[in-house]
């Protein structure tokens, strides 16, 4: 594996165990945090957020946006434990990925169902982001909302 990939997903792993030691702070009933009407609980967040580095690696791939939505149909999770275990399995995967990618296919451009076009190493970078976002929606959404300071540190 390249040493960019390398230290992205080492970025990812921070943002992850990150996620993990958050949960650990939680109880179930924090789940139901909902700061705003319409939008996402604390829990449909941890939900979206544990299903990341699976689903961004499949729009990667060019699902479509129907193979998109069976996928986000078919995984459920109903507590803490398989949250975390769904992020740590998703996460496993995305390396395993990672790992055996050649420099042509990091190199190779992607679209997405709404039409971004990225290689896929450019792929990595957005999960990179997009888990980073939504860990700061929620910590700012337990402390803010839920006055839960989880008192996790977010970065090395």
């Amino acid at each position: 594996m390249n040493t960019y990939c390398t230290n992205a997903l080492h970025q990812i792993e921070v943002a992850v165990m990150s996620l993990i030691a958050v949960m650990d702070k939680l109880e179930e009933s924090d789940l139901e945090i909902r700061p705003t009407q319409g939008k996402y609980s604390a829990g449909e967040l941890l939900r979206h957020i544990a299903v990341i580095c699976r689903a961004d690696v499949l729009i990667s791939m060019e699902a479509s946006e129907k193979e998109m939505s069976r996928y986000y149909e078919s995984v459920e999770m109903n507590n803490l434990k398989e949250i975390q275990a769904e992020l740590l399995g998703n996460y496993s995967s995305l390396v395993q990925l990672y790992h055996d990618m050649t420099e042509e296919d990091l190199h190779a451009k992607k679209t997405s169902y709404w039409g971004v076009v990225y290689s896929r190493y450019e792929w990595l970078l957005q999960i990179s982001s997009h888990l980073y976002h939504h860990r700061g929606q929620l910590h700012a959404m337990l402390v803010h909302c839920g006055q839960k300071d989880p008192a996790v540190p977010l970065f090395e």
